[in-house]
């Protein structure tokens, strides 16, 4: 693969992201607050996986297409 070098910094950012959320919300689970609380914050950290892992797949979509970074596009 071509930009294989340049494809990994982002996939390794988004895994740590996406530990980081899943022990987050495992921690907000696992405390002695309300339901609705629980639920919210068990939300959130999943929305922003969600996010992440599309903001890496456009990254990965710039790369391939052979533009390095935004500013090209202006």
């Amino acid at each position: 693969m071509k930009y294989l070098r340049k494809i990994i910094a982002p996939v390794i950012i988004t895994l740590i992201l996406i530990a980081y959320y899943f022990v987050f919300g495992g921690f907000i689970v696992k405390l002695d607050i309300p339901v609705t609380t629980k639920i919210l914050a068990a939300v959130i950290p999943f929305l922003l996986t969600g996010v992440t892992v599309y903001v890496m797949v456009e990254r990965i979509k710039e790369i391939r297409s052979g533009e390095e970074d935004d500013l090209g596009k202006y």
